[in-house]
Parts: C-alpha cells; sequence; structure tokens
C-alpha cells in the first residue's frame, strides 16, 4: 500500500522537474535569439533600444555618354541611371541623425530637436492635411496692371502685407520661431557624437569642391521628373499644365547635368534631415512662388506620413496671399514664402487730383523684412516686376527718401534697389544663416511681350543653338557686382544660362483648368513662369547640391 502511494508523488515530482527544465530552456532561447525575435515581437522593441538606419547619399554612376545632349537633337539616348530616391527611410530613428554643413564663408550648423516650442505652440484647428490647390489662380506677373499695390506690395482683404505685431497672422508666425538654443547644442552634440547621416563616394568630394555647377547641358533622363504630374496637392492652377490639358509630356524627361560633375541625386529625405529644426524661406515675387511650390513638392516625396506636413494656418497656396508657412511635423522644420516683388518699399502718392498712384523707395527695404530675419536659410530673388509698366518706364515713380523722381532710369533704380538690399543683409544677417540670390529667369515670348500678345505655345523641345542661349541680362551683371561686395556670404543660385535652353517648359496656353469641350484662349500665354513638374524642379536640386557641397567641403577640409 505505501509503494503505491508514493508512486504518484514521484511521478509528480519528476513532471515539474522536466516543466521547469522546459521553461528554463525557452526562457534561454528567448533571451539568445533576440535578432531572430526582434522584428517580430513587440516586447523587444520596447526592451532593446532598435539600431536606426543610416539613409546612404552617394552620386549615381551615370553614363553621360549615353545621355542625349541638347548639343544634337538627332542622337537622343536615354541614360540607364540609378531609380530617383524618393522613398523615405521608414524607420523614425533614421531622423534622430543630421548633417553637419559647414561652409567655408557662410557656415550652416544643423541642429538637431525631437521637440521644440514650434510643437506645441502651433494651433491644432489650423492644421490641414493635404489641400486641393485653389482653381482661382491667374499669372502672378501677368496681371500687375489690374493688382492694388498698397505700402508694400499686393494686398488682399485677407491679409495686408504688415510686420506690425498686432497682425493676427503675425501672432500665429511667432509660434514657428527657430528653437532654442540647448536644443540647438544638444543637436550638435549628438551629431559629433553619431556622425553624419550621408555616406558620400569619396570620389565626389574634389569634384563637388570645384564643380561649377551652373555651367553644363540638359540631358535626357526617363527616370524623371522626380514626382508625377497632378501627384502634388502644392500646385498652382496656373502652373499645372498636365492637369491642365497639355498633350506633350517629353518636356518633363530632361535633368541638368554641369559640365564637371554629376549634381548629387537628390533625395528628399536628406535634404529634411538637413533642414531639421530650421526655416526656409523663399522672398520675391511670382517666379520664387512658383519655385517654393516646386521645393514643397519635391520634399514631399520624402514623406512616408505625407499628413505630416501642413500650411500651418491652413491657407490653400493662391495667387492672392503673400505669405505661406509649412512645416514638416517629423522634422521640426518649416519651408516658407513671402512675396516682395521689389525687395525694396512699394508704396502710394497721392496727386493733385486726388489720384492714387504707386511709388517705390529705392532705398528703403520692403516692409516683410522683419520676418526674413527668422531664417536660417533663404532664396531671394527680384527681376520680372522690373520690366513692368511704371516700373520700366520710371516717370513718376522711383523715391529716395521724400523725393519722388519725375523720370528715372530703371537700370539704375535697379542697382540702387540691389544696393539697398546688400546694405540691409550686411546689417541684419549673422554669418550662421546660409543666404541664396537666385538669378534672372529666362522668358521666351515669340512676336510680343506678356502683355502684347508674345506666344510659345507648341514648344515642346528645349533651344539646341542660336544666341539665346549666350545672352545674359545686364541685371544680373550688376547682381553679381553687389554680391562681390558683400560682407556676409551670398550664394549666387545663376539659373539664368540654364533657363536659356527651356522654351519648352513655359505653361503657354495650359495656365488654367478648361472644362471638357471648352476652347482654350491663346489670347494672352504665360511664357516666363514654368509648368510643375518643371524647370524650377532643377533650381531646388541645385539648392540640394550646395548644401551637400557644402557639407563635403567641411568634411574635406
Amino acid at each position: 500500500m505505501a509503494t503505491s502511494s508514493i508512486s504518484p508523488q514521484k511521478k509528480n515530482h519528476h513532471t515539474l522537474r522536466i516543466f521547469i527544465l522546459l521553461l528554463l530552456f525557452l526562457f534561454t532561447l528567448f533571451i539568445f535569439s533576440r535578432d531572430i525575435l526582434e522584428p517580430h515581437f513587440s516586447i523587444y522593441r520596447d526592451l532593446f533600444a532598435q539600431t536606426p538606419l543610416i539613409s546612404s547619399l552617394n552620386s549615381p554612376s551615370r553614363s553621360t555618354d549615353n545621355a542625349a545632349t541638347l548639343g544634337d537633337k538627332n542622337d537622343i539616348n536615354t541614360s540607364s541611371e540609378n531609380p530617383i530616391s524618393s522613398k523615405p527611410n521608414l524607420d523614425e530613428k533614421t531622423s534622430e541623425n543630421s548633417s553637419v554643413l559647414h561652409g567655408k564663408d557662410a557656415s550652416f550648423e544643423s541642429p538637431d530637436s525631437s521637440k521644440s516650442d514650434l510643437d506645441s505652440k502651433i494651433d491644432e484647428k489650423s492644421r490641414i492635411l493635404e489641400h486641393p490647390t485653389s482653381s482661382k489662380s491667374n499669372l502672378d506677373d501677368g496681371n500687375s496692371g489690374k493688382e492694388a499695390l498698397v505700402d508694400g506690395g499686393e494686398t488682399s482683404p485677407e491679409e495686408p502685407f504688415s510686420t506690425d505685431s498686432g497682425n493676427a497672422d503675425e501672432t500665429k508666425e511667432n509660434t514657428t520661431d527657430t528653437i532654442s538654443q540647448s536644443d540647438e547644442d544638444s543637436g550638435n552634440n549628438d551629431m559629433k557624437k553619431e556622425g553624419l547621416v550621408s555616406e558620400i563616394d569619396i570620389k565626389d568630394l574634389g569634384l563637388w569642391k570645384s564643380c561649377d555647377f551652373f555651367k553644363g547641358k540638359w540631358v535626357k533622363d526617363e527616370e524623371y521628373p522626380i514626382y508625377r504630374p497632378g501627384s502634388c496637392p502644392y500646385v498652382d492652377e496656373a502652373f499645372d499644365c498636365q492637369s491642365n490639358g497639355r498633350p506633350d509630356s517629353e518636356y518633363l524627361k530632361w535633368r541638368w547635368k554641369p559640365d564637371g560633375c554629376d549634381l548629387p541625386r537628390f533625395n528628399a529625405t536628406d535634404f529634411l534631415i538637413r533642414l531639421r529644426g530650421k526655416r526656409l524661406m523663399l522672398v520675391g515675387d511670382s517666379m520664387n512662388r512658383n519655385q517654393f511650390e516646386s521645393l514643397l513638392c519635391l520634399l514631399r516625396e520624402g514623406l512616408y506620413n505625407k499628413s505630416k506636413m501642413y500650411e500651418v494656418h491652413g491657407y490653400k497656396i493662391t495667387k492672392g496671399r503673400g505669405y505661406y508657412i509649412f512645416k514638416f511635423e517629423d522634422y521640426n522644420c518649416t519651408v516658407e514664402f513671402v512675396r516682395s516683388h521689389f525687395l525694396v518699399k512699394e508704396g502710394i502718392r497721392v496727386n493733385g487730383q486726388g489720384n492714387s498712384n504707386p511709388t517705390l523707395s529705392i532705398d528703403r527695404i520692403d516692409k516683410s523684412a522683419g520676418r526674413w530675419k527668422r531664417a536660417d536659410i533663404l532664396v531671394f530673388n527680384t527681376a520680372h516686376w522690373w520690366t513692368h509698366g511704371k516700373t520700366s518706364r520710371g516717370k513718376n515713380y522711383y523715391k529716395e527718401g521724400d523725393y519722388i523722381y519725375p523720370r528715372f532710369d530703371p537700370v539704375e533704380a535697379y542697382k540702387r534697389a540691389i544696393k539697398t538690399w546688400s546694405k540691409w543683409v550686411d546689417n541684419n544677417m549673422k554669418r550662421g544663416k546660409l543666404i541664396f540670390y537666385r538669378g534672372y529667369s529666362s522668358a521666351h515670348f515669340r512676336g510680343g511681350d506678356w502683355d502684347s500678345g508674345g506666344t510659345c505655345i507648341k514648344e515642346t523641345e528645349p533651344v539646341v543653338s542660336g544666341s539665346i542661349l549666350d545672352s545674359y541680362p545686364l541685371k544680373m551683371k550688376i547682381v553679381e557686382e553687389v554680391i562681390r561686395e558683400m560682407q556676409v556670404p551670398v550664394v549666387l543660385l545663376n539659373v539664368t544660362k540654364l533657363t536659356n535652353f527651356r522654351k519648352d517648359g513655359h505653361p503657354s496656353v495650359y495656365g488654367k483648368n478648361v472644362s471638357a469641350g471648352q476652347k482654350v484662349s491663346t489670347k494672352r500665354q504665360d511664357c516666363s513662369h514654368w509648368c510643375l513638374p518643371g524647370v524650377p524642379d532643377a533650381w531646388n536640386e541645385l539648392i540640394y547640391a550646395t548644401l551637400v557641397a557644402r557639407q563635403t567641403s567641411s568634411i574635406n577640409h
């Protein structure tokens, strides 16, 4: 009887030992199988730090011999290139890395911050996710004669251009002030520990340092455009040529190639990492708005969650409004546009008959300049409005002090205005900022001008020869001279000659969406602005290349 009662107890002990050993075995397997289990079990993501992915930024291997250049129309081949890097790195930890951007003169340090007052202060009610673009936008420059000029620029009932602290928009704008110094120091320390985000091919270091990005040619590239026509909600109707019915599409497939190097392939995610915690601002006329919309679309390609990019006031991009702030939430940075046709102060005068007439104070900076100070990277431009109406005639228009000149040479007025801008930059811009001045963008009107029947319809290929390729406006020579004399370094984004080629890139009659069956009007054509996707994408690729080259120059030094 005793034997039979003990046997079950021994069996229970034996079973318990086996069960414990089995648990120990499974626990051991669990601990030492991290590499296998990590992607599948959330407990590992909670208990163990994940290794961030490092984005690679090597200049693509390109065969320029196989690329179709503009020098030979009859021998157009397609270059076999790497696909465009437009997909973001999905690992959020990538954003913890940042690149140090040092220029020899205009140093540009990139702070790394995951939190700032910028995130907490923005009114949640003002956010939009992705909005349709306005269907009421017309040509900014084309309708200049109809737009009200009120002491500083175009105005609308919704948003007068003012730097008054009482302005509601100005109050909202203050919520986007740059990150705190402590965050900057922390970010810089993190970068020193982690190293650079981008791995750059050592062979490209010397090339980029010495390469003239603005001397080159357009080559055919079947991987272009970088974003699909109609895919970006931030393209103004006036620039959305494909959606407006333009029948040809070959104009989308040209890439700018400098003679001495290949530009680094555009990488939207890497660009955003370089912008972390910063404000990039474009200041100028509708041409800079054209470039601004292009930049928004290019950077949007680097976002996995595109709803984390939005205009902070909830505004849609239209011709009537002159100030926008787009925030990229994951990178705590903004890309902004401030309208300023001349960079100097527009105003009005009332004559003896009680009529008001516009004036331009060529010795006073534009009223929007208070906003310029808050940016870390600026892209300035003024050019096209100097050829319009009162500006080109110079009669009872130009003003210095309280004196209005009865007649004044518009070229001399332009020179004085650019000098006024340059003095303001020298006196107000710190050396830590990166400042660009974008050069004149060529127009291609045939048989007239923008307001006198000029056309560019049915232009489907770039210019391959002729005097236009060597044309260089006197205004650009003035800009070069003024920039050389400045104390604060300014990068001249000299796009003039590369735009000389592109008579095929303008909206022409496709700047307005026409309903099915409705005839397209050919009375007024836009041969100065650019279709998007299109030529302004190349300008932004050149800004990106400049950022990369400055980082490269710093590493090499």
